[in-house]
Order: structure tokens, then sequence, then C-alpha cells
């Protein structure tokens, strides 16, 4: 061989070593559609900012749920692979995440628990057929349409039609104030409960909405306070929702407050501190760690991992990551449309409840309230 064709051999193939080594994550369709291997599930949630909270229980309900599985084999002898992304509660880094997962080989994603930064990234999961478990409860996520995006939970409508039966069929309570955040979240609480209260009749006696970073309540308060209501509707996340609670007790209000999931959480409870959070009415699907025998052996669990209690949040997620691991199993770990549709065949009784999904990607249909007694929440009388 001359010593020039040995020179342009050895330079071909340390060219073809370099584009190996230079491509991007996940361009191997090879590597992507491989049948060994560990099955990679991405889990995205805030792991940082205000909304951290959330993202902190998502990750120990999902890891829990992957773990038992992985002890038990995992799914046809693969391992699987739980990585977390952080989108730090902003739509637009979501939206950047759910690129990089579309272009890493994830085939199924759990997460977000912010309706709005899940909203974003959906379009991104629907095209490349990434199916998406979503602890969001924004009627704004069945209004993507999408055939990849499924509920671990009820949506809003669900906890706001149960909250005004209560408090309106009930309690005989009409004289309702209003306070919600111009979030994704908030404004999604705002229009179930007022179209719930609206159907029975019921008008707010006041209707203050805030921006999504409020801080001080101070405007908002002084004009509810000026309406005497006998009720408060909060449509906050878990710490705003508390420092409204706080700042109405400093006002001098003194009637309860109501709401849907973050209002039964530790968090809501810290921050508005239990005094001033007592007697909050909370609808949720998850009131307590022994509403069963289930939610019983889970939050063992729980606490046996990670030391603290479990609550709503990680119970979605558990649930939802179990649904996923479910119908990865019946399917023989298919992907994309076949994934997708097996997910909705998943019939899966949870901690939540009895899921079963409808074409709106919406698997259960109920809450349950309860009441903040003596700094716990416990189910109504």
């Amino acid at each position: 061989m001359s010593a020039l064709r040995f020179r342009l051999m050895a330079g071909a193939a340390l060219l073809a070593l370099s584009l190996t080594a230079c491509s991007a994550p996940g361009e191997n369709k090879t590597e992507t559609k491989s049948d060994s291997g560990p099955i990679k599930l991405a889990l995205v949630d805030a792991q940082s900012g205000q909304l951290s909270s959330l993202g902190a229980w998502e990750l120990k309900g999902a890891k829990l749920a992957v773990e038992e599985w992985n002890k038990a084999g995992g799914i046809n002898g693969r391992q699987i692979q739980l990585d977390v992304f952080d989108d730090q509660g902003d739509p637009t880094v979501g939206t950047n995440l759910a690129r990089k997962i579309a272009s890493e080989g994830y085939i199924a994603m759990i997460g977000t628990a912010e309706s709005a930064v899940t909203i974003a990234m959906a379009p991104i999961l629907q095209q490349a057929q990434i199916p998406n478990i979503t602890s969001g409860q924004s009627t704004g996520l069945v209004g993507v349409k999408s055939p990849f995006l499924f509920l671990n939970g009820p949506t809003s409508t669900t906890y706001d039609e149960t909250l005004a039966k209560y408090i309106v069929d009930t309690k005989g309570i009409k004289s309702i104030a209003m306070i919600t955040n111009n979030g994704s979240y908030g404004k999604g609480e705002h229009d179930a409960f007022l179209k719930a209260l609206s159907s029975r009749g019921v008008t707010p006696v006041a209707d203050q909405v805030v921006t999504n970073d409020q801080k001080d309540f101070s405007a908002a308060l002084t004009t509810i306070r000026q309406k005497s209501p006998q009720l408060i509707f909060l449509g906050a996340e878990e710490v705003q929702s508390g420092l409204i609670v706080k700042q109405a007790r400093d006002l001098g209000i003194t009637v309860p407050f109501a709401g849907a999931a973050p209002q039964g959480t530790p968090v809501y409870l810290d921050t508005a501190g239990a005094a001033k959070a007592e007697g909050t009415i909370v609808s949720s699907p998850y009131l307590s760690n022994e509403v069963s025998e289930a939610a019983k052996k889970f939050a063992a669990a729980y606490k046996a991992a990670y030391n603290e209690e479990a609550e709503l949040h990680g119970a979605k997620a558990y649930d939802g990551t179990q649904i996923v691991l479910t119908a990865l199993k019946t399917s023989n770990v298919a992907t994309g449309k076949a994934l997708a549709d097996a997910i909705r065949a998943t019939k899966y009784k949870g901690l939540l409840g009895d899921f079963a999904y409808d074409e709106t990607g919406v698997g259960i249909f109920a809450t349950s309230i309860g009441i903040i007694t003596n700094g716990k929440l416990q189910a109504a009388g």
C-alpha cells in the first residue's frame, strides 16, 4: 500500500470518528429505537424558583414508582432510566427542554406540575410523538387537544364544581369573594369556579385578580373586606395563597378561605401559618395518607425513602408514572402513537382513584372536600 493511500484511508477513518463524536445526542436512530438498554423517561418540573416545592414532590413520587419497577426487574428485563430536567417554572425554558427531550431519545415525559409550561411544551412533544402525563389541572391543557397529552388528576372544572357544591349547595354560603392570579393556573381556577357559581345563580361580591408574582395584596384584600363576604375563594399556587391568607388575617379578615390542590399542601400551611389557615376548605382527590390501604402503603414507602410525609403532588406523580410504566409493559415497550394509545387504554386503580382515560386525556373526574382543622387537612364531616 502506498504511503499516500494509507494517509487518505487514515484521514477518512478519523473524519468518520469525529462526525460520530460530534453528532447530537439522540441522532443515532439505531440507539433511540433500540430494544435493549435502559428505557429513558424524562421528568420535567421546576426544581428551582418559587414553584420548586412542586418539582421536589413530583420527583419523589415519580422516583419511588420507578424504583419499585426496577427492583422488580424493570420492563422486559430492561431498567427504567428517569432523568430530571428543571423548567424553572418558565414556559420558554420548558419549550427548549421539549426540543432537548425530543432529540435525546426519551420515549415519554412525566410532568410538569405547571400548566402554562406543559401547554408551551405540548406542540413540540406532539410533533415528536412523545406521550406526556402532566400534573397540571388547567382546562387549557384539554384545550390543547393533543393525543399525546394526559392528566394524572382532575381538571379545575372538577375541583371547583365539587367545591361550589359543598359551599353553596350544602352550606348555603352565597356571599363569596374571589382572589385569583393571572397565571395559567389562576385563570383556570377563576373561570372554573365562576362558572360553577354562575350555574347556581351566584355572583361574587368581589372578583380580584392579582399578578402571578405579586406579593403585596393589601389593595385587593381591602376591597374584599369592604364587601364583607362569608367566604373567600383562592385561585393561586401554594406560596402566593399562603401569603394572601396571612395578609388577610393581619387586615382583620376572619372568614374562611376555600380552594383546590395548593391549599391542601404543607407549603400553603407553613406559609400562611397553621392558625391563620385554620378552617380552609379544600377540594382534592387525595385528602390524606389515610384515605386507603394503598395510600398508607405509599406514604410509608415515601417516608422511608425521603424522611418526610407524602402529599397530593407526590401521589399524583406516583400515579402518573405507574400509568406510563403499565402502558409500556402492556405494549411491549411501544413508542410514539402506539404508546399513547396504550396509555389511553390503561385502566389503573390509583392513589387518587380509578383512572380511565377519555379522548380529552383526562382520566379521573372526582374530588373530595377536606377542611384544615387543628393544622391538618381532614375529610369534611
